[in-house]
């Protein structure tokens, strides 16, 4: 074209690559069709070597993508399908605090194992030498962390040295983060998250629907399971609401009136409004609660507690839980061992001080819901809309649905969780999401260069 500078010549042919890059993962990796295509192709000179994303774009230096494409082109397709899985597991949203260079190569750990892993025969040409490195730190790291995700990574990676993680640096490096959210929390940066969540349910249901036709293989389904523990803690938090109510609650709103008094002060008094200050509100939290602890030999101990501390925690804030609650705390194994009323939130910081696992038999979870019946016909709840039960699974299920929701809560380990009743409600939860945060070996995680993705292994 003419007067096109060299700038946009360069950043329209190297559009053109990788769009055909992206059109061969399409025809590879059918089930994952959406999320390739959710992210916007944008080249840019002033990017580093590499590809990076921010969630919604997927940008690149047009230089570094024209010599790579000439060199070692079969690269390309991977690296990409590398920065596309980063957003399906949902990466750039779960740093939760942790340091920024060892999340983000636990990260680049998670995803290279998740791409190794795919064997059909049309993710062939994504293939690389999995050299001896690679395995071995594959082989320790599936030893520790169950399920092979990037929170459990990152748990491991902290206990190891400076050079140890240098290696791994080298290793696993693959593309920028970047453009990575500075603040994961901020508003914009949860609706691109929430985006991405969205797009791992549509992967499921992709695979599901279809019979697994395209992913068959064990890494089709290490795919699912990382998309599922993306979800982590942000997902408990939401599935918690499903239990809430509408009720009235008092709050004064100095910013807020009533607008009968509004009007009637000007039907009266012609330019007078009676302006009446609020003094309380619908609100929908959870008010009355069950939460029924698995206490058999299986699921005793310290992370218990944990899931219990963390429960109230999010239960806590102002906006999940009514001030004047009624939460009950069953434990049980073959037979309920203790229960506990909490009437206030005042309450929970109490009993967690003074809390104490009971218990330790078998599993039969009807002494549970049979106690829980007995209370409801004592009158003890006014607004039961759930029963969260954390537990093994293996156990004995009712035989009718109880009248109100259940949910059973699994502790997720690398296996396929265990079936529950069609009645129920099933959600696995991150062990690495209700213990201490995890601390770097050395004061501080080693401050990684810029990415340098000069020297790429030959495919």
């Amino acid at each position: 074209m003419t007067g096109q500078t060299q700038a946009a010549w360069q950043g329209g042919l190297a559009l053109r690559a990788m769009a055909r890059v992206r059109a061969e993962l399409y025809l590879a990796l059918r089930y994952l069709s959406a999320p390739l295509g959710a992210l916007t192709l944008t080249p840019d000179g002033a990017a580093p070597r590499g590809l990076g994303t921010d969630g919604a774009r997927l940008v690149f230096a047009p230089a570094w993508v024209l010599e790579l494409y000439r060199q070692n082109r079969a690269y390309l397709p991977r690296a990409m399908l590398h920065t596309v899985l980063h957003c399906l597991f949902r990466h750039p949203w779960l740093r939760a605090g942790r340091d920024a260079a060892l999340w983000g190569l636990a990260c680049d750990i998670a995803v290279e194992r998740a791409i190794d892993d795919l064997d059909t025969p049309e993710a062939a040409a994504l293939r690389r030498p999995v050299g001896w490195l690679r395995r071995q730190t594959y082989a320790e790291l599936a030893a520790s962390c169950r399920p092979f995700a990037a929170g459990t990574v990152y748990r491991a990676l902290c206990a190891m040295d400076a050079d140890r993680l240098a290696k791994l640096q080298a290793e696993f490096v693959c593309d920028s983060h970047h453009l990575w959210p500075a603040d994961p929390e901020a508003p914009a940066a949860q609706l691109l998250g929430q985006r991405w969540e969205q797009l791992g349910r549509e992967m499921q249901l992709t695979l599901q629907q279809a019979g697994r036709h395209a992913g068959q293989s064990d890494g089709a389904a290490a795919l699912e399971r990382q998309v599922q523990a993306g979800r982590s803690r942000r997902a408990y938090a939401d599935f918690l609401r499903r239990f809430a109510v509408w009720r009235e609650e008092p709050r004064l709103d100095p910013d807020a009136f009533d607008p009968g008094y509004y009007a009637y002060g000007l039907r009266v008094y012609g330019d007078m409004p009676l302006i009446e200050p609020l003094e309380s509100r619908e609100s929908k939290k959870v008010r009355d609660f069950v939460i029924v602890l698995d206490t058999s030999e299986s699921t005793a101990g310290a992370l218990v507690k944990q899931f219990l501390r963390e429960t109230f925690a999010l239960l806590h804030g102002a906006d999940n839980f009514f001030r004047a609650c009624r939460v009950w705390v069953l434990q049980c194994d073959d037979a309920v061992r203790d229960e506990v009323l909490l009437t206030d939130l005042a309450d929970v910081d109490r009993f967690c001080a003074d809390f104490t696992l009971a218990g330790g038999g078998g599993t039969d979870f009807r002494p549970a819901f049979a106690r829980i019946d007995a209370l409801r016909e004592q009158g003890a709840f006014t607004d039961l809309r759930g029963v969260v039960y954390f537990t093994d699974g293996k156990g004995t299920y009712p035989a009718r649905r109880p009248p109100y929701d259940v949910a059973f809560l699994f502790l997720e380990d690398g296996d396929p969780p265990p079936p529950v009743p069609p009645w129920a409600m099933r959600l696995g939860l991150l062990a690495e999401e209700f213990l201490p945060a995890a601390v770097p070996k050395a004061p501080g995680a080693p401050d990684w260069p810029e990415y340098d993705l000069s020297d790429l292994p030959q495919l």
